[in-house]
């Protein structure tokens, strides 16, 4: 079968892009990558909170795909929005890979070691909030750009430190300044970082059923939940909200599955969060049901205020 991946053309979208396309060859296909250029790609030195977010890495990729320009879509699974529109499937979710945020430095080795009054990159409001939490004296600096580009600015002393997901900098293997991986408990990451997702039109059974291979129903089992609480709280990718869900070994053994779901919900002005924590038997659980009850517990815990607070600081 001949497949076409629409992908955007940052370096590491390309990686994505041809990682998958290896695993089709492999499974005998042939296939094409066409980079669609979006609007999150044009608007490089405009803040994410100025162009608003939803759609913003995806949109002209969706119109490719509907278009039957291509026949499927690799993207990271963190910048697709949640309810995807209607002519459109989430057809695959390959193994998640790590998930955390990354604290990038040329001199200081943690976030903790960073002297008062520094400065950090980051384009995310999430980042940001939680960065508020654990380090109020911190100057948050906006930090857009491909990774290659945050590096350099980095590198130029423009600022102290950044803030990167893990997965990108492995995948790229540019990890030489990575100094520390947050650990969820501490610096919830964005529902579906690490992750990979596969776009697919709803109605091509040829398609869905040629990535089918690629779905971890681990990874599946926990981007649903993530996604399902994020929707629920009506959330996108640049609200300052931070959800994670994965396997619990530890509880697991002897016993049956079980999932740990960290969430956490922030004020990137104050600092002030909101966190819960909570385990989950796998059985037969529904994870869109898991979700929501991540969501219900971080209301019950008084996020309503914060989140609004958000809202309204996004209009």
């Amino acid at each position: 079968m001949n497949l076409r991946i629409g992908s955007r053309g940052s370096q590491l979208a390309l990686w994505q892009a041809n990682h998958v396309a290896a695993l089709l060859r492999g499974q005998g296909h042939s296939v094409e990558i066409e980079i669609i250029k979006t609007t999150g790609d044009r608007l490089q030195e405009v803040t994410f909170a100025q162009v608003g977010s939803k759609g913003m890495f995806t949109k002209e990729i969706e119109e490719a795909l509907a278009e039957g320009r291509v026949d499927l879509a690799v993207h990271s699974l963190k910048d697709l929005p949640t309810e995807l529109p209607e002519p459109f499937a989430l057809a695959a979710t390959p193994p998640r890979v790590d998930p955390r945020d990354a604290f990038v430095s040329v001199k200081y080795l943690s976030l903790a070691a960073l002297p008062q009054g520094a400065r950090v990159g980051t384009s995310s409001q999430r980042r940001r909030a939680q960065l508020k939490a654990l380090r109020p004296d911190i100057e948050a600096v906006e930090f857009r750009g491909n990774v290659d580009t945050r590096l350099r600015k980095l590198a130029e002393g423009q600022v102290d430190a950044i803030l990167l997901a893990s997965a990108g900098l492995d995948r790229l293997e540019k990890t030489e300044w990575v100094r520390e991986r947050l650990e969820p408990k501490d610096f919830c990451p964005a529902a579906g970082q690490g992750s990979l997702g596969i776009e697919t039109r709803k109605d091509d059974a040829a398609t869905i059923k040629a990535v089918a291979f690629l779905n971890d129903a681990d990874t599946r089992f926990a981007v649903t939940v993530e996604r399902a609480a994020l929707a629920a709280l009506g959330g996108g990718c640049q609200v300052p909200i931070g959800i994670h869900c994965r396997p619990c070994p530890e509880r697991s053994v002897g016993g049956g599955e079980w999932f740990e779901i960290f969430a956490v919900v922030a004020d990137p002005a104050t600092g002030a969060e909101v966190r819960v924590f909570h385990l989950e038997p796998r059985t037969d659980l529904d994870p869109a049901a898991v979700g929501l009850l991540t969501a219900e517990k971080l209301m019950e815990a008084g996020a309503g205020p914060l989140l609004e607070a958000a809202n309204e600081a996004s209009k």
